[in-house]
């Protein structure tokens, strides 16, 4: 049964707007799902688009060797899918669309981030909308419209009363689940399976198109070290270790999971107005499921026990606050905030010039002491008149402060900060 995902009204309005769309993602996550459901719309109105993928070795053959072939036997209006097994056909588009009037042509989807696609020769800028897509989010599940996450009274209260709510136990059903739409239909004793052949059948071939990997074994290997990372700081020569590589190899596959978007690198926050803030980023694996699967951890009960519970969780909170924003046609402004005292922060959310502090806990009751540490922030918002000229452009204001959580219902627990559940976002 296909489930209505956030971004269809974001890729209607991109249709309008602009010539090519182009939906970038993980694999599996339902770019090309979602895309064929609206061609299907469309050809309720009267309005064909043609479909063709790179996956298909002839079709991507005549792709490579002879674009301008190509585009006159495939013309627009048209979906590509994985076109960046493809980029030779990318300067053979920007002339149709010069060419060519009227927007939403050309409908496109690749697994890595458009603006890093090799042998580029010209860009699309101005005449493409790239739109990023993840897994199913709680609120496309739930059946609920999606919003960005906003840290405010109205926008607590709106979205509890909004969205169904569950207990520690589903959230951690669901972090065994994931969220990637084939392996979420499957029974959870077949999970695992599904992972693994989602290791073998995409993320080592696009590893493999992506550069040179002599040793998959090792490659595996940090896989997991990554996975067992997860909402951890990012420490090069912990992962080089775990995986029996040098540090150079770790920072260059680490980017290769990047550029997959399998994970996100979480910025650390700088400010000239808190002295000795750490340079490190943390990483989430953009399917919490994925992280579980391999960081060894394959039933709910076993993860909710288990070391790495308060890490898995943290993953999926803020892979539900990234939807957040990807489903809306955004990009997710988080930082990660740490003290060479270590106060730390789970995250930052930077709004207008105001920052937005989130804990992540997965207690259901949640006290002021879990935002003790949003006090680390108070030398950012300090009168003007107390902060030299130079430093004036670093001030912020300090907004509503979050504990995420797995609270039943959402309260104050402190003058300026507020328990959140999760399953609310």
């Amino acid at each position: 049964m296909y489930i209505s995902r956030a971004l269809e009204p974001v890729v209607r309005r991109y249709s309008e707007h602009f010539k090519a769309v182009v939906v970038t993602g993980p694999r599996q996550v339902g770019k090309t799902t979602m895309l064929k459901h609206l061609m299907a719309q469309d050809e309720e109105q009267g309005i064909e688009r043609s479909y063709v993928t790179m996956d298909d070795t002839a079709l991507r053959q005549l792709a490579v060797g002879d674009p301008a072939l190509f585009l006159q036997r495939y013309k627009a209006p048209i979906l590509i899918d994985e076109i960046q097994k493809a980029p030779e056909l990318l300067p053979y588009i920007k002339m149709a669309l010069d060419e060519a009037k009227g927007n939403g042509l050309f409908w496109l989807t690749g697994s890595q981030p458009f603006h890093l696609m090799r042998h580029v020769s010209e860009s699309l800028a101005g005449r493409v909308g790239i739109i990023e897509m993840l897994g199913l989010s709680n609120a496309e599940l739930a059946g609920t419209p999606s919003e960005p996450f906003a840290p405010s009274e109205d926008y607590f209260l709106r979205r509890v009363a909004s969205m169904p709510a569950f207990d520690v136990r589903e959230a951690f059903a669901r972090i065994a689940t994931g969220s990637l739409p084939a392996i979420r239909t499957l029974p959870p004793n077949l999970h695992a399976g599904g992972y693994e052949s989602y290791i073998d059948t995409y993320v080592m071939r696009d590893i493999r198109d992506l550069a040179q990997v002599t040793d998959e074994l090792k490659f595996r290997r940090f896989l997991s070290a990554c996975a067992a990372l997860t909402s951890r700081p990012v420490v090069y020569a912990e992962l080089a270790r775990l995986a029996d590589i040098d540090e150079k190899t770790a920072k260059a596959w680490l980017s290769l999971l990047v550029s997959s978007y399998l994970v996100k690198v979480v910025p650390p926050y700088a400010n000239s107005l808190v002295k000795r803030l750490t340079k490190r980023p943390i990483m989430h694996f953009t399917d919490v499921g994925l992280a579980a699967y391999l960081a060894g951890w394959t039933t709910p009960e076993t993860m909710e026990l288990g070391a790495m519970a308060g890490q898995l969780f943290e993953t999926y909170a803020y892979s539900e606050l990234c939807k957040s924003f990807v489903n809306a046609g955004q990009q997710a402004p988080f930082h990660f905030f740490r003290t060479s005292t270590q106060k730390e922060i789970d995250l930052l959310l930077e709004h207008d010039n105001m920052l937005f502090p989130i804990e992540v806990k997965k207690s259901a009751s949640p006290t002021k002491g879990d935002a003790r540490n949003f006090s680390a922030l108070q030398p950012m918002s300090e009168d003007v008149a107390d902060i030299p000229a130079a430093l004036a452009a670093f001030k912020r204001d300090i907004g509503i402060g979050t504990v995420l959580c797995m609270a039943q219902d959402t309260f104050p627990i402190s003058q300026n900060a507020w328990a959140f559940p999760v399953w609310a976002i």
